[in-house]
């Protein structure tokens, strides 16, 4: 009798350190999950050979050796779906600050007036229904290594492959400028010769402190937002540093998604600098 005693009870200290091992386990996978959103004062400067800049990634904690963990930025890009008809996503903390800096210094010596696709001949023309100015970039800027990281990040999340995105283009709309409702996806038959139609949209916010300029889906939600000063159906994302939209132009069925309708709300004050990266159905080059 003395001897099963024995036994139950050792089989239950057995299991009970096995339960505590365990919790203490389970607790120590959270710890470094939350440790991994790290702290907004603390952060690293990893040197990147891009012509004279660095990328700051800031609170990695245990991810910062990580090198795919960094370039996805693992922690910080917090996803927060807004709407499933259309599909949009919003991403905080996409961009780190040093990116959003580089993509305007980049482009701010070659910002011309910005144009829109002529329906009929599918070639660039300027149009009082989009004011702002921009640029693209090049395909040796795509070499740099921050722009790489960029790319492959929005690759990632938006599980679109790389080659299959069309060169970033970079935006600026000073005050009184916008950009009304329309659609990414194309209605002519001389853009879809180079990749096909356009499958979804990665909108990078790259400045602070403007008033107005939101991203206006106008089908989206039930509900009003504020667009430029004024109340209006729909949903508004309003631009932040870091942050991107990611949405979609084609539907689940594949086809074009009229839903996909979306504005750039009237610029109040400040500047509005985006970056927008086009993903087609096939490898643009």
């Amino acid at each position: 009798m003395a001897s099963a005693m024995k036994i139950v009870f050792g089989l239950l200290t057995f299991v009970t350190v096995g339960m505590i091992i365990g919790a203490l386990l389970q607790l120590s996978f959270i710890w470094k999950l939350e440790d991994s959103y790290g702290s907004e004062s603390s952060f690293r400067t990893l040197e990147g050979r891009n012509g004279g800049g660095s990328q700051l990634t800031r609170g990695y904690s245990h991810w910062a050796y990580d090198k795919e963990a960094v370039t996805l930025r693992i922690g910080y890009v917090r996803p927060e779906i807004v709407s499933w008809s259309p599909r949009v996503v919003w991403f905080h903390n996409f961009l780190s600050p040093e990116e959003c800096d580089y993509l305007r210094a980049i482009a701010l010596p070659r910002l011309q007036t910005s144009t829109v696709v002529d329906t009929k001949t599918g070639k660039g023309i300027m149009s009082d229904f989009r004011t702002s100015s921009g640029m693209f970039l090049t395909r040796e800027e795509r070499k740099y290594p921050m722009i790489q990281a960029i790319e492959k990040r929005i690759s990632v999340y938006a599980q679109v492959p790389v080659e299959n995105g069309e060169l970033i283009q970079v935006l600026r709309y000073e005050k009184n400028q916008f950009y009304r409702s329309h659609h990414d996806y194309f209605s002519d038959s001389f853009n879809l010769k180079r990749g096909g139609q356009r499958v979804a949209t990665m909108l990078m916010y790259l400045s602070d402190n403007v008033e107005g300029g939101e991203t206006h889906f106008p089908m989206a939600g039930s509900g009003e937002c504020s667009c430029g000063g004024k109340m209006v159906k729909g949903l508004c994302v309003k631009p932040a540093k870091g942050d991107a939209v990611l949405f979609w132009s084609m539907g689940l069925d594949g086809q074009s998604d009229p839903s996909s309708i979306h504005a750039g709300c009237d610029v109040l004050a400040g500047e509005k600098w985006s970056a927008t990266k086009w993903m087609r159905q096939k490898a643009t080059y």
